[in-house]
């Protein structure tokens, strides 16, 4: 069963051994970092910090740093369970392209336990802040790494709507605390809430805007999800969690909240109110630029009576958000596949940051097979960031990097085998030219057939496998080697 709030969990991490309270005063500025890092590293527990500097707020930290955690958070013996509820939901139909996929979830609309159920009163709003009152300084914003630009919140959940649509739209995104009622908004290019802003603009109207943080698991999760605009993350933290989110309206914007979040601000983001914001120690491991972003002034916080906030640090990998992206792919690989259906599984390896590589199994069916793999895939919705692909094939495990490595560097001639492309990257990618856009590359690393080309006597060679007569007698009498 999902933890309906960040309370409930934490308390159970506690009973469980892995959740460490920290009693002594912390620095927000690097001191807390430089903890939570380490200790996400070496593999540790969950973190509260209860005595931050400049805050009386406990400060929650790690808490979804390891598998183990983020799938007991979900209520899950494992991310496939998901990933089989998905597989489930499309078939026999098994529809293609991205219809298929908005298609496949408005299914779920029809699921009574589903989509998110609005209330009256809920504990966020215990007790409500505005004008002089509101002070983000209570907040524990933390300035992570040594050339950060200034203090950021790390794991607030944004919620916006399309202007013209209506249509609710929730992301994570980096928050800068300019002052006590500003934080700049690190919306990318290829972000919805980006859009929604651009449309409220060229319409000459503010935007309203509300963040909530220490939200439920499942709700943290779907606004890390790459789902396509339209669709509603709350239907999908639903689903997930398998009962409704329980939702209440807003004090001063017209959004919806979690009712279980633990603090919200709420504010109006006005046409061209712009500021510098960065540099940013990222996910990628290296500083993002500073740039203008959209500074929203905040009106209204509300909060539980105690509240305590939630975040996370980021850097070189492995850190918190590893697990949360190994969620997303497990989950994801049914709705890839309604789109490209070749592929048998993916990896998508925490080194790459995730979106920078995607190492592809397909069950080869004619020449060139793995070619039309890469161009389908630098096609589908934000894959289409995607840097690096290497195919191979089916009996390859994706997981093992050592056995994909070998078959990458033993299986190809670069002369053929190679793609190169240009085409669209990530907001924050450092090392293309120019940014937003760069070149990309396609490795095929499949057995190499007549028709492509491989004319050699003989043909492909088989692999170096054991005999397997001779393996299973081997296993049997193992013991009687003395090894």
């Amino acid at each position: 069963m999902a933890y309906d709030d960040l309370r409930s969990l934490l308390r159970a991490l506690e009973r469980e051994g892995d959740l460490k309270r920290i009693k002594a005063e912390v620095d927000p500025y690097l001191e807390v970092g430089e903890i939570v890092d380490r200790v996400n590293k070496a593999g540790g527990p969950a973190l509260l910090f209860e005595n931050v500097k400049g805050s009386s707020m406990p400060l929650a930290m790690n808490v979804y740093g390891t598998d183990r955690r983020l799938l007991k958070a979900l209520g899950l013996k494992s991310y496939d369970e998901i990933s089989e509820k998905i597989g489930g939901l499309l078939r026999p139909e098994l529809p293609h392209g991205f219809v298929g996929v908005r298609e496949a979830f408005g299914k779920l609309g029809a699921m009574t336990h589903v989509p998110p159920k609005k209330v009256k009163d809920a504990p966020v709003q215990e007790v409500v802040l505005t004008g002089d009152d509101v002070d983000l300084d209570r907040l524990p914003a933390l300035f992570t790494w040594p050339e950060d630009g200034g203090s950021f919140f790390n794991l607030g959940l944004t919620h916006t709507k399309h202007p013209e649509t209506g249509i609710r739209n929730l992301g994570l995104y980096r928050l800068q605390r300019h002052d006590k009622r500003t934080i700049g908004m690190h919306w990318q290019i290829h972000k919805d809430s980006r859009n929604h802003y651009a449309v409220a603009a060229k319409r000459g109207e503010r935007l309203p805007v509300a963040i909530a943080f220490g939200c439920p698991p499942a709700v943290t999760y779907a606004s890390t999800a790459p789902l396509p605009g339209d669709i509603d993350e709350y239907l999908f933290a639903g689903f997930v969690q398998g009962r409704r989110i329980e939702m209440v309206d807003c004090k001063t914007v017209p959004l919806q909240v979690p009712a279980h979040a633990e603090v919200v601000l709420e504010g109006w983001l006005e046409p061209g109110e712009m500021l510098p914001e960065g540099p940013f120690g990222d996910h990628t491991g290296f500083y993002t630029p500073q740039e203008p972003f959209p500074a929203l002034t905040i009106d209204c916080v509300t909060m539980r009576r105690r509240p305590l906030l939630q975040s996370i640090v980021v850097g070189r990998p492995p850190t918190e958000d590893g697990p949360l992206g190994r969620a997303t792919e497990r989950f994801f690989l049914p709705l890839l596949k309604i789109i490209v259906p070749d592929i048998v599984d993916y990896h998508l390896p925490e080194s790459g940051g995730f979106h920078n590589c995607a190492i592809v199994s397909i069950e080869k069916k004619y020449p060139k097979h793995a070619q039309k793999v890469m161009h389908a895939i630098w096609g589908a919705h934000m894959m289409s960031l995607t840097k690096l692909i290497v195919v191979v094939d089916a009996d390859c495990d994706v997981h093992d990097l050592h056995e994909v490595s070998w078959r990458a560097l033993g299986n190809t001639d670069y002369s053929r085998d190679l793609t190169v492309v240009e085409g669209p990257v990530d907001h924050l990618d450092h090392a293309s030219y120019q940014q937003f856009w760069g070149g990309k590359a396609g490795i095929d690393a499949t057995a190499k057939w007549p028709e492509e080309g491989y004319t050699r006597d003989g043909g492909w060679p088989n692999m170096v496998l054991p005999d397997p007569e001779t393996a299973e007698r081997v296993t049997k009498r193992w013991k009687e080697y003395g090894l």
